[in-house]
């Protein structure tokens, strides 16, 4: 059995593994977590000898119900960054980069000589399981049942629980990528399928606001060129008169509702960078489907102008019947700057005289944009929020993409785990409101021109940082997801232990609490790169939690 060895040790979720390179990660063998929190670690392994096929994993805990172990797998990247990256990246060549989380199958797993691979183990509390020391075993077997390799993790469950999520987040979601991937037609109902797969798997993670597309989203489109319609209200176009009808709209909310999405942003209603065109609109007209808007269609003209005087108020009769009024946010154009200034100017006054009464949120960077009243939920990027926290914007969401790659939190494939998590602390410092992300499940190239294969395209056809364009892989019936992904919503899960915290404490203590012992004040540029002071930090705070709500327990109680 001697070139039979596995060597196995046991490593936090912040931890990248590479084939390619040594494990010089100090053992992560406990940790604690709330009692309705999903909790993750892994189980890093290698051969000592020669390869070993068919590995079987088995698990022993009293939280094998709530267990769900998945192999760490290998994509490609031949973008991994730009040319001037910062100095805080694992690397910056291209390779092999773990990442998608996939099924454990019959076959086991292999463990391959002298390169170190992992198992990712998430535990689903969801508040079922008792509080207190729950040991985790992790026994690596062969075909006969030899036990190859072993590791115990220890896991203390608090009996806290997470406030509800406050935070609204979407990361927008790509109807007609699912159907390009899976080679069904829009709308019919294996698409309806696909689409409530990956809306469950969404909100299971914090994602509780939805992209709604009314009409086709007018998002990363060459000029002159469409994407694949899906739109969802059906337009009926006789002379110049419009009547819509929001049936599918209804299956959709319904869908999305039953899967914990709570909003809705409608796609928006001009086009990207500049707000000059009308998004692609397919109408119903002498019983033949025609596109009766698109790239060629002026933005301020009177046609368009006159198709949204009449679509707007329908769509509001619709928004009221259905008990939508707290829960929808509209967006005029992603990305203008100040060279749009003018045609975003127009394209807002339009927009707002229909929709006053609801959020409108935009993507933009540039504070002139909303201090002359263009925008009245402005999303600035973390890198250049600066202004709207100095001028105390309410309400103030965030975002990042592929251009915030210094300084900055994001979750590119060659960024340490701990530059994803820290967000969730900085979110909670700025009482931030709402994340934005444009990619949930983007597969195509650039401006939509062709569609990839996620699996050996990671960077939207050599465009952009291996790791922005999607968060989910597509599986056979469904979504495959990613370490970024687990690791976003292990941030999203200690912005909630911090409000926890501040329900007995304050809010003032709290931000001392996150900030103690740190050179100069959190901020969205300045922070801690290590993983160890997001773990160390997480650990003071379930204390804290434990210790906080048992004294006001027993004040209650004199």
């Amino acid at each position: 059995m001697d070139s039979w060895v596995i060597e196995t040790r046991c490593i936090h979720s912040l931890i990248k593994v590479f084939p390619d390179q040594d494990l010089t990660a100090t053992p992560y063998k406990k940790g604690s977590a709330l009692s309705n929190e999903t909790f993750s670690f892994q189980v890093a392994y290698r051969a000592k000898g020669k390869m070993i096929k068919d590995i079987g994993i088995e698990i022993e805990t009293q939280l094998l119900d709530s267990l769900e172990p998945r192999v760490v797998g290998l994509v490609p990247s031949e973008l991994p960054c730009y040319e001037d990256p910062d100095e805080w990246i694992l690397r910056s060549t291209p390779g092999l980069y773990p990442d998608p989380l996939l099924p454990i199958t019959e076959e086991g797993v292999i463990a391959f000589p002298n390169q170190w691979r992992s198992i990712w183990i998430t535990i689903h509390l969801e508040g079922k399981s008792v509080a207190g020391l729950h040991p985790i075993t992790v026994r690596f077997v062969n075909q006969e049942g030899e036990v190859l390799g072993t590791e115990e993790f220890k896991l203390t469950i608090f009996p806290q629980l997470l406030p509800e999520q406050k935070l609204i987040h979407t990361e927008w979601f790509h109807t007609d990528c699912l159907a390009l991937q899976y080679n069904v037609n829009v709308f019919s109902e294996e698409h309806w399928e696909l689409i409530e797969s990956y809306v469950e798997t969404a909100g299971r993670h914090g994602i509780n606001m939805i992209l709604t597309p009314l009409f086709t989203p007018p998002l990363d489109t060459a000029v002159g060129s469409e994407r694949p319609t899906v739109q969802l209200v059906d337009v009926r176009k006789e002379g110049e008169n419009y009547s819509f009808s929001f049936e599918k709209v209804d299956r959709w909310v319904e869908l999305c509702k039953r899967k914990g999405i709570k909003y809705f942003e409608f796609a928006h209603f001009f086009t990207q960078w500049g707000a000059k065109s009308a998004p692609k609109i397919i109408a119903t007209e002498n019983g033949e489907q025609k596109r009766i808007f698109g790239w060629e269609t002026d933005a301020a003209g009177n046609e368009y102008k006159a198709f949204l005087a009449q679509f707007f108020p329908e769509l509001n009769k619709y928004i009221k019947s259905r008990g939508l009024e707290e829960c929808v946010y509209f967006h005029v154009s992603d990305e203008p700057s100040l060279e749009h200034l003018e045609s975003y100017s127009k394209a807002s006054q339009l927009i707002n005289q229909y929709v006053n009464e609801y959020p409108v949120i935009d993507a933009l960077s540039d504070f002139q944009f909303y201090e002359k009243g263009l925008v009245k939920n402005p999303i600035p990027s973390n890198d250049h929020i600066d202004p709207f926290i100095m001028n105390e914007v309410p309400n103030l969401w965030t975002y990042y993409c592929c251009l915030q790659t210094k300084d900055v939190s994001n979750r590119f494939f060659n960024f340490p785990s701990s530059r994803n998590r820290i967000i969730g602390f900085q979110l909670y410092k700025f009482g931030i409101a709402g994340f934005l992300h444009w990619g949930y499940n983007f597969w195509f190239t650039k401006l939509s021109k062709a569609k990839i294969d996620p699996f050996r395209n990671t960077d939207a056809g050599y465009s952009f940082p291996s790791g922005d364009a999607f968060l989910v892989y597509p599986g056979e019936t469904g979504p495959i997801e990613s370490v970024r992904m687990e690791v976003f919503y292990e941030a999203l899960q200690d912005l909630r232990a911090l409000q926890l915290l501040e329900s007995v404490i304050g809010r003032e203590e709290v931000i001392r609490f996150i900030e103690e012992g740190l050179e100069k004040p959190l901020t969205f540029s300045e922070f801690p790169r290590e993983n160890d002071w997001i773990l160390i930090k997480r650990e003071e705070l379930n204390r804290k939690i434990g210790v906080m709500f048992n004294n006001k327990i027993a004040a209650e109680s004199q």
